[in-house]
């Protein structure tokens, strides 16, 4: 792996603070040199700008608040970079994220609104981020036995995926997203056309689905997606693949899913 895919791919930990010392300083020093990983980090920071700043802010409902207060700790806020401000790579960044961003703030809706439970809503939002044009996966394989261990030392648990892909849904690899307040393991399958990511997070304060119960189909700004619990993690199924498909991938995942 290159310099450059190495950085990039740290750049989103890069920016919350999450990298250790060495390597915090490693990606610093080759921004400095490396004018186009430079001009990506100018675009993610023009978003950022955009989101935190330029765009409507809504106040969220007095519901919502008390139910995050009742199940999550409050968590410290990303440390904030002060890096230098590359003026003409961040003007035509500023105007790509603003497009972006526009369609992404609105107010908060009530339990219920929106296709599902905020879970589901999520797990939609790591699913979008996954097939964003132009982003890499974290580690490419479609080999399980690769892309499990990738994950030892960068999640606080360990992912339980007991299958690895076939002819039908092949494995492409996988990558570390935020899910709400943790991070999740996300194992990115195909079928046909269709990307399909399958979000692994810790359940523990958080309505991931019965234990007991098998996999229930939610739709959620028009994508289709099952949760369900197995011990103390949780899992959620996305893709634009049609319910029956999808089924047939959740029964391979875990055996008490419906039949397609």
């Amino acid at each position: 792996m290159s310099a450059c895919e190495e950085t990039r791919l740290r750049l989103l930990d890069y920016r919350r603070g999450l990298l250790p010392p060495a390597a915090d300083e490693t990606v610093r020093a080759h921004l400095d040199r490396c004018e186009d990983c430079a001009r990506e980090d100018a675009a993610e920071q023009a978003l950022t700008e955009v989101l935190e700043h330029r765009l409507p802010q809504h106040p969220a409902p007095l519901w919502l608040k008390r139910r995050l207060a009742a199940a999550h700790p409050a968590a410290p806020s990303p440390r904030v970079r002060a890096r230098r401000w590359r003026p003409a790579l961040a003007a035509g960044a500023v105007v790509a994220a603003l497009a972006v961003a526009v369609v992404l703030v609105r107010p908060a809706a009530p339990p219920g609104i929106d296709g599902g439970p905020a879970v589901a809503r999520e797990a939609v939002n790591d699913h979008l981020r996954i097939v964003e044009p132009g982003r890499a996966l974290d580690v490419l394989s479609d080999d399980v036995h690769r892309v499990r261990p990738w994950f030892a030392g960068r999640l606080d648990f360990a992912p339980v995926v007991p299958f690895g892909g076939d002819a039908e849904f092949p494995l492409r690899g996988g990558a570390i997203e935020r899910f709400l307040d943790r991070r999740a393991a996300v194992f990115v399958y195909g079928r046909r056309l269709h990307t399909i990511s399958l979000v692994v997070f810790r359940a523990d304060g958080l309505p991931a689905g019965d234990a007991a119960a098998p996999p229930g189909l939610l739709v959620v700004r028009g994508f289709n997606v099952m949760l369900w619990r197995a011990g103390d993690l949780g899992y959620a199924l996305v893709s634009d693949l049609n319910p029956g498909e999808l089924r047939a991938l959740a029964r391979r995942l875990d055996a008490r899913a419906p039949a397609p």
